[in-house]
C-alpha cells in the first residue's frame, strides 16, 4: 500500500533547463505578488473605516483563503525544485489534499455569498444594513468554511508506480495510482462537485440575473453605471475561478490528461490568487483611496 512508503511526485511543471528556470522564476514572482497583494488587501480593509462594510468583509476573507491556497502549493513545489527531488510522504500528500480541497470549497461558497451581498445592496439598499448585519456576515463566512469539506482520497490501495504526474497532490492525479475500482469514488466526487461548485454557481447566476433585472429598471444612467462597476470585479473573479475548477473536477477521470491538468491547476492555484487583489484594487476607488491614505500616513511618519 502507498501509505507504507514514500509517495513520489515528478518534478511537476519544471526540470532544470534554462527555460524552466525562467518559468520557475516567474511563478515565484507571482507567488510574492499574491502574498503582498492579498496581505495588503487584508491590511487596508482592517485599518480603514471606510472599508468596514459587508462587501469588504467578505473580500478580506477571500484574500485570507487565497493566501492559504497558494501557500499550500507553491512553497512545497519550490522546495522540491531547488533541492532536486520531488518526494512527499503519504501523510504530507493527504494533508495537501485536505487543505487544498477544503479551501477550494470554501472559496466557492464565499463567492456565492459575495454575489448575494451585491444583490441585496443593489436590489434592496434601504434594508441592506439589516439583512447583511455583522452577525449574518460572520455566519456566512463560518458556513463557507464548514461547507468546504474535503474528500479523503488516500484510503485506496496503491500499487505499481508511486509517481504522481503533477506538481502537487491533486485528486485526479492521485486516483490514477489506485489499483482498485474507483468508479464509486468518482461518482462521489461528482456529487461533491455539484454541492461545492454547481450549487454556489447557481446562487451566483440567480443573484446576477436578479441584479441585471434590477439595474434595467433603474431610471438613472449613473446608477446603472455604478451598479455594473460594483459587480464587474466580482464577475471577473468568479469567471476565472469557476472556469478552471469546473474544467478540472466536472470531467470524468478518463478525459483527464496530465499536461492539461497541470496547466488548469496552475491557473486557479497560482494565477487566480495573484489576480484577485489586483482586480479589486485597480477597479475600486475606495480601495485605491485607502491605499493612498496608508501611503500618506507612512510618508508623514518617515517625514
Amino acid at each position: 500500500l502507498l501509505r507504507e512508503h514514500v509517495c513520489y511526485s515528478k518534478p511537476g511543471l519544471f526540470n532544470h533547463t534554462p527555460l524552466h528556470l525562467l518559468l520557475f522564476s516567474i511563478i515565484m514572482v507571482m507567488f510574492l505578488v499574491a502574498l503582498s497583494g492579498n496581505g495588503l488587501m487584508i491590511l487596508l480593509i482592517n485599518t480603514d473605516s471606510r472599508l468596514h462594510s459587508p462587501m469588504y468583509f467578505f473580500l478580506s476573507w477571500l484574500s485570507v483563503m487565497d493566501l492559504m491556497l497558494i501557500s499550500t502549493i507553491v512553497p512545497r513545489m519550490a522546495i522540491d525544485y531547488l533541492l532536486g527531488h520531488g518526494s512527499i510522504s503519504f501523510t504530507g500528500c493527504g494533508l495537501q489534499i485536505l487543505f487544498f480541497v477544503t479551501l477550494l470549497g470554501d472559496e466557492c461558497f464565499l463567492l456565492a455569498f459575495m454575489a448575494y451581498d451585491r444583490y441585496v445592496a443593489i436590489s434592496n439598499p434601504l434594508r441592506y444594513s439589516v439583512v447583511m448585519s455583522r452577525r449574518v456576515c460572520w455566519l456566512m463566512v463560518a458556513g463557507s468554511w464548514l461547507f468546504g469539506l474535503a474528500i479523503y482520497t488516500l484510503s485506496f490501495p496503491y500499487c505499481g508506480s508511486q509517481e504522481i504526474d503533477h506538481f502537487f497532490c491533486d485528486i485526479p492525479a492521485v486516483l490514477k495510482l489506485a489499483c482498485a475500482d474507483t468508479s464509486i469514488y468518482e461518482a462521489l466526487i461528482y456529487v461533491c462537485c455539484i454541492l461545492m461548485l454547481l450549487l454556489p454557481f447557481s446562487v451566483i447566476s440567480v443573484s446576477y440575473l436578479l441584479i441585471f433585472v434590477t439595474v434595467l429598471r433603474m431610471h438613472s444612467a449613473e446608477g446603472r453605471k455604478k451598479a455594473f462597476a460594483t459587480c464587474s470585479s466580482h464577475m471577473a473573479v468568479v469567471s476565472l475561478f469557476y472556469g478552471a475548477a469546473l474544467i478540472t473536477y466536472m470531467r470524468p477521470q478518463t478525459y483527464h490528461s496530465s499536461k492539461q491538468d497541470k496547466v488548469v491547476s496552475a491557473f486557479y492555484t497560482m494565477i487566480t490568487p495573484m489576480l484577485n487583489p489586483l482586480i479589486y484594487s485597480l477597479r475600486n476607488k475606495e480601495v485605491a483611496g485607502a491605499l493612498k491614505k496608508l501611503l500618506g500616513r507612512r510618508g508623514s511618519f518617515y517625514g
